[in-house]
């Protein structure tokens, strides 16, 4: 099973970590949540192994335009999945898993490179 790479294509972030993977000559199967939206179960399993709170990007554009009803929403996952599948932008990028079943969030070189 090769990694797969979960985000959107246009992100900064997503390049790093496209150019990174490719600079170590890794193969990974890409899967943008803008051709294909997250699912209830996926983000589930991401939560099965992550936190909520890290699961959210709270440093993009889309959460910071957000009111404090819908911020708190956040919060807890049964409101929480609905707000991510309809906003995947929302999600931390890139989140990667790896065939030993874990996963990392964000682009954190040393992390990812632990895990090659």
């Amino acid at each position: 099973m090769a990694i797969k790479v979960y985000g959107i294509k246009n992100c900064d972030t997503m390049k790093k970590a496209f150019t990174f993977l490719e600079g170590k000559g890794v193969t990974y199967d890409f899967i943008d949540y803008k051709k294909q939206k997250p699912t209830q179960e996926l983000l589930e399993g991401f939560l099965a192994k992550t936190t909520l709170e890290s699961l959210v990007n709270k440093q993009g554009t889309t959460y910071r335009k957000m009111d404090d009803s819908q911020k708190a929403a956040l919060e807890k996952k049964e409101t929480a999945l609905p707000l991510l599948i309809e906003n995947s932008s929302m999600i931390k990028r890139p989140i990667i898993t790896y065939p030993d079943g874990s996963l990392t969030m964000g682009f954190v070189p040393d992390q990812i490179s632990q895990k090659l």
